[in-house]
């Protein structure tokens, strides 16, 4: 059920209603067969914008604007990764796509929705926020809740980005964090993720509430490509790599040696969307 409708020179906002009669927004652009992708945390539909232009050569490409985030009703206080599921859901029910991407935990996000579905064919994900024997840490959450409490935002942001990023950047000093974030976050960015703070504490709750049962993809009929980045440098990505190609009835690995876990969305996004778009279209003929 379509409830809102904006045009721009180059794509359309919509919205659908979820089950619970929340207002899901969603970015269209380009035409063909439907595709959905389903952003990480601490991220929105445009930040998906490059990989879904160059998606949008051979596909309708739809990017759900997650709760919590723009036009999109809020998380609200049941949140769990079963109401992103039905937002999901009801946007491949409103679209009829059969294909889904995934990055980090929009790639968790996929893998729920993919489970006992038959209409979603193929999906392919980029380090699915999957964790496996706490190999995705939690610890940075209390001290991540007590900043944020104080409204110390860039210092919770910096708790989690050096608890969950890169190892070869954990032992740096929360100061000197702190210092080098504006050579590589823009002032931009920065607004954007810190007003995202508490959506991401209660999507990493989910990603812990559902730890180690990556054996449910078992379930997934679909055709998977698992993508990671050469350069990831967390021992949670190769992990969730190895148990996700072992559970999966049906997929395939591709890395990129010189991408990290920002890949698809911000290093190098048409470098992955040609991969997609070619596992995609390989699927519509042997179908």
């Amino acid at each position: 059920m379509t409830t809102s409708h904006v045009s721009t020179a180059t794509n359309t906002t919509h919205a659908v209603l979820s089950r619970d009669g929340a207002k899901i927004s969603y970015l269209t652009m380009g035409s063909g067969p439907s595709v959905l992708v389903i952003p990480g945390a601490l991220s929105i539909a445009a930040d998906y914008a490059a990989f879904a232009s160059a998606l949008s050569e051979h596909f309708t490409v739809h990017i759900i604007e997650r709760r919590g985030r723009g036009r999109s009703s809020p998380q609200g206080d049941d949140y769990s990764i079963i109401k992103e599921r039905e937002d999901v859901l009801a946007l491949q029910q409103e679209t009829g796509a059969s294909f889904l991407v995934g990055h980090s935990f929009g790639g968790l996000v996929a893998l729920e929705v993919a489970r006992n579905n038959q209409a979603i064919t193929k999906i392919a994900i980029y380090e699915p926020g999957v964790s496996i024997d706490g190999s995705i840490p939690m610890d940075w959450m209390p001290g991540y809740k007590k900043k944020l409490a104080e409204k110390k935002y860039l210092d919770a942001f910096v708790e989690f980005s050096l608890s969950v990023g890169p190892e070869r950047a954990r032992n740096t000093p929360p100061w000197l964090m702190k210092l080098l974030l504006p050579l590589f976050i823009s002032a931009h960015e920065r607004k954007l993720m810190l007003g995202l703070l508490p959506e991401n504490l209660r999507e990493h709750q989910e990603v812990a509430r559902l730890d180690s049962s990556y054996e449910n993809y078992r379930e997934i009929p679909a055709d998977v490509l698992l993508m990671y980045g050469g350069k990831s440098d967390t021992t949670w990505v190769d992990m969730s790599m190895e148990r996700l190609a072992a559970v999966l009835p049906r997929s395939e690995t591709k890395e990129f040696p010189k991408l990290d876990h920002f890949g698809i969305d911000k290093k190098a996004p048409r470098e992955v969307a040609r991969l997609v778009s070619a596992y995609f279209l390989k699927q519509q003929t042997t179908h």
